[in-house]
């Protein structure tokens, strides 16, 4: 695992179910691991974002649309489900995922997997910040929540543009990068 490039993956959807609801952005940093002076240390190499236009927006959660910022305008250029996973695998072959909250996006990218038919190319093995935080900060009476924004808040990681793909991979690149030099 540890040399392998590792793909910080946020997506954004249409609500909270895969079997629902649909992803509408996808935001990757790829970074290789390696060690340095005793320390582990990351350097990205890739980052890339993409906007997927969603089929059945009808089915989708008023406000999750709010939250990630939606509007029709926005998505008139966005790659159809198909292309998007298709860049997607391309560009995350070999890569071990790191998200927070794995599960949540992970099963999102594995339903749009089996619905294009697309292979995943990652490698088997994924990384959770949430239960890294957790095993890391149990003991820190200063935390009491492990959201994506009150760890970043507890770290002084600036997350500008939070609930928009992109932004949201790179300050989970910026947490797993603070957990893992605790």
């Amino acid at each position: 695992m540890k040399k392998h490039k590792l793909a910080f993956i946020d997506i954004e959807s249409t609500g909270l179910d895969p079997e629902r609801h649909e992803i509408i952005q996808i935001g990757v940093v790829v970074a290789t691991q390696e060690w340095v002076d005793g320390k582990p240390s990351f350097q990205v190499v890739e980052e890339f974002e993409i906007k997927v236009k969603p089929e059945r927006i009808e089915d989708a959660d008023k406000s999750a649309l709010k939250i990630n910022g939606y509007n029709e305008a926005d998505w008139t250029e966005a790659s159809t489900l198909p292309e998007a996973m298709k860049i997607f695998s391309d560009k995350t072959a070999d890569t071990i995922m790191v998200a927070h909250n794995v599960v949540f996006d992970y099963c999102f990218l594995n339903k749009a997997f089996y619905i294009t038919g697309e292979d995943n190319r990652m490698h088997y093995h994924k990384l959770d910040t949430i239960s890294i935080a957790f095993a890391k900060l149990y003991l820190n009476e200063d935390v009491d929540r492990f959201s994506l924004q009150y760890i970043c808040d507890h770290f002084g990681i600036v997350n500008e543009k939070a609930h928009t793909a992109l932004s949201d991979s790179r300050a989970t690149f910026e947490l797993y990068q603070k957990l893992m030099n605790l």
